[in-house]
């Protein structure tokens, strides 16, 4: 898969804006300013398809891109930044959720965590309510270009544990070197292919 082929589609700021569900879906979720828009623009090969900001809260809505008319990549709103009204972080969070509760075609959440730091409560919970959701996540350590290799592992042995996944179910990754981004190609593509174009059922829909 070409994922430079790639264009935006649309912002959606209710669940009743999202379009058609025909392609399966892999979102990008992570903690404000957590350099989830670098990642994206380096896996498509664009450097500001997705805007990037040194203020956190940016992104509002859930941007829908698609690539090789056959994958959607969908950026969420960044979550845990304090710095926003109650009001406004009540709405972020009713979206984000009706979003990965009720879309069936939701193929993978990416979940994009600082590598240089230790796990945050807020990362943790994410994970454990995808897996309750049973909605495929893959962590991925994100700014490895900060840290020496030794740094590296042995932080992410630490966020391993936390989340309690082995080394094969995450991705080290450096928007800035492209360590990684093979890996994450990879991984991503397999869920555009046929095979796994399979719709799951969703929390909503009848057993």
């Amino acid at each position: 898969m070409e994922f430079k082929k790639v264009r935006f589609c649309l912002s959606a700021h209710t669940v009743g804006q999202l379009p058609p569900p025909e392609h399966p879906e892999v979102a990008f979720a992570g903690r404000s300013n957590v350099g989830k828009s670098s990642l994206i623009n380096r896996l498509v090969e664009r450097v500001n398809l997705v805007k990037t900001s040194a203020k956190p809260g940016k992104t509002q809505s859930l941007n829908y891109f698609i690539v090789e008319n056959s994958l959607y990549l969908v950026d969420l709103p960044g979550y845990g930044f304090a710095r926003v009204s109650h009001q406004t972080r009540e709405k972020w969070q009713e979206l984000i959720g009706g979003y990965i509760e009720s879309r069936s075609t939701l193929a993978c959440v990416v979940v994009v965590i600082d590598l240089r730091h230790e796990l945050k409560e807020l990362d943790r919970e994410l994970i454990h309510w995808l897996r309750y959701l049973k909605v495929p996540c893959l962590p991925v350590y994100t700014k490895a270009d900060k840290l020496s290799f030794s740094q590296q592992q042995k932080n992410a042995v630490l966020l391993d544990s936390g989340l309690t996944i082995n080394a094969d179910e995450r991705i080290i990754f450096s928007a800035k070197t492209g360590q990684g981004i093979k890996d994450l190609r990879q991984r991503l593509a397999a869920y555009a292919a046929p095979s796994q174009q399979v719709i799951r059922n969703t929390v909503n829909d009848p057993i």
